[in-house]
């Protein structure tokens, strides 16, 4: 269908559309022309892929003076596939429609691991193996040197790839991970570097949004994007975190001594390096004088040896002179290594800021901080100089010198914490380093001020707000004044969606108690209550008894899922389950998971029925759908707080309150509902889907807990059915059941929940009509 957006035609690859995306339509079509601030949420399950999609490409076509690029960002490779699927669809709607092939490039980028089709190579398992034969068979040296050897090994795909790849332009299409691969295949291109060369000419590119926010590599892939480009964060709900992770380093024991065992290393090959061909060195050494930003441009198969994480006002400085002859810098940076040695040899846990550590750095080792800044980029270019081969060897080496060049650039946000014990539960002297950023807004603030237009979206919560420019947020963020706080936003319009529905295809409950009158919770003094957990375990075998197809549980923890299985198998109540459906349980290890969720699936396809048990923050949670009969009930055995005894998380809340006024508690409640909300919304994925959502916790029957679920769930949600105990839990159930039993036509939900153009005209109509009455 074709709309008319406040006159902007916008096609949609759908005979209908749901109010909410109209109307979500408008308002960001307002905040594009505006430049305004908005705060907007938007259901899960209500296509907001495809409305992104559809309104941005439309607003590109119509002003492409303005905006050029569309950059779609999101978590994981199933995420990507779906975001080019609708991508796809929608440039088939164009072509049908216009009758013309349309002149646009999507294409989908990921990692190595995912996208090289060497027959070697590709087999390993670990990206940092991949990374490093890739590198190994690529990098510049390596393929000087196969001129002169020919038993020295090149990838044949890179290099008919760098001889015809460059010349030729791709053809016009939207291309996913396993279409770039078969067009690799075809041409006998490497796929991943043909991918790199499409992103300056693509319109819309989607990948991970480390890609932007890491700043080890957001440089390197996306320096060449436009700052006229569209920027978009897909399930970007926790988005903070991965802020922080991104600027966080943990350095071990372990790590220490083979960063050891890479200085030793490095040593003997600069001697024999000096002994056969001192030039090199040298020529390196009068590179560094000129600067960083004067060295010789690194072809693009060196990436991985490339790590600018220094702000862009230090790479105009120059090496200091003390490290820049190979082996001065091999000393420079043992002497380091051995006081870190010194500083981790601890009985007791020792907190500092940055200025506290180089301070005594300086005091007792007399390096001062202006050498360490570079330490990062000094290690890379001896790699670099020396071709050096397995490069993922020296990993440990390469996280020493991050640390070294963070901690001297970075003064504030940050804090450094040394503990005996490598976490809660250890008896064992194993001491670890953690220094770990504390502002989410250090690694985003480069993103706002580089491009013009930056969207996080996720599915239940979205704002558009600015600083210079103006910014999108989608995201599950209730309350909606947390997120603008702790990434430095000032949004200014708020507008909030529902979900319009023509049926009740969500069962929201609060179970607070079990048949017996005992409150259940997973609060610590009660979590492992017996009387507790036997509870959690009769709701989920009246839920398994009642309710059809797929039942997915999540817990707040590995740790606590662990423990309730392992007392439900002893209470015999894992046996009952088995009774009625079959068992699987997402691990900490992926491949198992994978394995654990292709066999739920199977499952519920036959019509056996299962139950999947996972853990809120963990894979389950993120990204994967349960729609229709792969999820029929969710339950949310407990709030799913973070670990509060970390260290780590007490250094950041204290941070959160001292500059950003932000309460202990309230910051800990908005990341649990966060995650709980995100956990239960994956049970419904559309609105011919139907699904229960159970939350078995008393604490959320509180005003504090339930008024920061999601609207379009609150909605729902009645006093009713907000302190309930297991047994009027089942009954309620039991009836719901039967009314979503009954067929679904499109006929009743036509004007309601459905909108043709037809609706949309009389409702501009009317509108028109109403405008004209008030005018006169």
């Amino acid at each position: 269908m074709k709309l008319n957006i406040d006159g902007l035609l916008v096609y949609m690859p759908y005979d209908f559309i749901y109010p909410e995306q109209y109307k979500y339509m408008q308002e960001l079509k307002r905040g594009l022309d505006h430049k305004g601030h908005c705060v907007l949420e938007m259901p899960s399950g209500t296509g907001k892929t495809i409305t992104l999609l559809s309104l941005i490409i439309a607003y590109m076509r119509r002003y492409p003076d303005q905006y050029n690029k569309l950059i779609y960002c999101s978590r994981t490779v199933p995420e990507i596939e779906k975001v080019m699927s609708e991508m796809k669809r929608l440039i088939a709607y164009y072509e049908k429609e216009t009758r013309e092939k349309q002149k646009f490039i999507g294409i989908a980028m990921s990692s190595r691991k995912n996208l090289c089709i060497h027959p070697e190579v590709s087999q390993l398992r670990l990206g940092k193996e991949v990374d490093s034969a890739c590198m190994n068979l690529t990098a510049s040296y390596v393929r000087e040197q196969a001129k002169e050897d020919r038993s020295v090994k090149t990838c044949s795909y890179y290099e008919q790839y760098d001889k015809n790849g460059r010349e030729e332009s791709i053809p016009y299409g939207v291309y996913n991970l396993e279409d770039t691969k078969m067009y690799g295949k075809v041409k006998h291109w490497c796929p991943y570097f043909l991918t790199r060369y499409i992103l300056t000419h693509a319109n819309v590119i989607v990948y991970s949004y480390h890609y932007l926010l890491d700043p080890k590599i957001a440089e390197i892939i996306s320096k060449e994007l436009p700052k006229t480009s569209i920027i978009v964060f897909d399930e970007a709900h926790n988005i903070d975190n991965v802020c922080i992770d991104s600027m966080s380093i943990t350095l071990t024991r372990k790590i220490l001594e083979r960063a050891h065992a890479n200085v030793d290393s490095l040593k003997l090959i600069v001697q024999d390096s000096k002994q056969k061909d001192a030039n090199r060195l040298k020529n390196e050494y009068e590179n560094l004088v000129k600067g960083l930003r004067e060295q010789a441009i690194q072809r693009e198969t060196d990436v991985i040896l490339t790590n600018p994480i220094l702000p862009e006002h230090v790479l105009q400085e120059n090496i200091p002179g003390n490290i820049r002859q190979a082996e001065h810098f091999l000393i420079f940076i043992k002497r380091f290594l051995e006081y870190m040695k010194t500083r981790m040899n601890i009985q007791h846990v020792v907190k500092e800021s940055p200025p506290s550590f180089l301070k005594d750095l300086q005091v007792r080792v007399c390096i001062e901080r202006k050498p360490l800044r570079f330490c990062s980029e000094r290690l890379r270019s001896l790699l670099r100089t020396l071709e050096t081969k397995d490069i993922h060897l020296y990993q440990p080496l390469m996280l020493l010198c991050n640390f070294a060049t963070i901690i001297s650039t970075y003064t504030k946000g940050f804090t450094l914490i040394i503990e005996p014990f490598f976490d809660s539960k250890s008896t064992v002297y194993n001491p670890v380093l953690h220094f770990t950023c504390l502002d989410s807004s250090i690694a985003i603030k480069p993103v706002f001020d580089r491009f013009q237009s930056v969207i996080i979206t996720s599915g239940n919560l979205s704002y558009l707000c600015t600083i210079d420019h103006f910014y999108f947020y989608l995201g599950t963020l209730s309350p909606i004044d947390m997120y603008p706080k702790i990434l430095s936003f000032t949004p200014a319009i708020m507008e909030s969606f529902t979900m319009t529905l023509t049926r009740p295809c969500i069962l929201p409950m609060i179970v607070t108690r079990g048949n017996d009158q005992i409150a259940i919770t997973s609060k610590f003094e009660l979590r492992e209550d017996q009387a507790v957990i036997r509870n959690y375990g009769i709701l989920l075998i009246e839920m398994c008894t009642h309710v059809p197809d797929g039942i997915v549980c999540f817990f707040t923890s590995y740790t606590y899922m662990e423990h309730v299985v392992a007392t439900w198998y002893e209470l015999g109540i894992i046996g009952q389950v088995q009774k009625h459906k079959l068992l699987f349980i997402e691990t900490p290890d992926s491949v198992e998971t994978s394995l654990a969720l292709y066999n739920y699936q199977k499952a519920c396809d036959n019509g056996r029925g299962a139950v999947l048990l996972s853990v809120a923050r963990g894979k389950v949670s993120e990204g994967v759908d349960f729609d229709n009969h792969l999820g029929r009930c969710v339950i949310m055995f407990g709030i799913p707080y973070v670990y509060t005894q970390s260290r780590i998380l007490q250094a950041r809340l204290d941070y959160l309150r001292e500059n950003f006024h932000i309460r202990e508690n309230d910051f800990l409640t908005f990341d649990a509902m966060r995650h709980a909300a995100q956990c239960v919304g994956r049970v419904l994925r559309g609105k011919s889907d139907y699904g229960i959502m159970i939350f078995a916790d008393k604490r959320f029957v509180r005003s504090d807990k339930r008024q920061k679920i999601p609207k379009w769930i609150q909605e729902y949600l009645s006093d009713s059915l907000a302190n309930l105990s297991i047994e009027e839990c089942v009954q309620i159930v039991k009836k719901w059941l039967k009314d979503m039993a009954q067929p679904l036509r499109q006929e009743d939900q036509l004007g309601i929940s459905l909108l043709s153009e037809e609706h949309l005209l009389s409702n501009e109509l009317l509108q028109n009509l109403e405008q004209n009455s008030a005018d006169a």
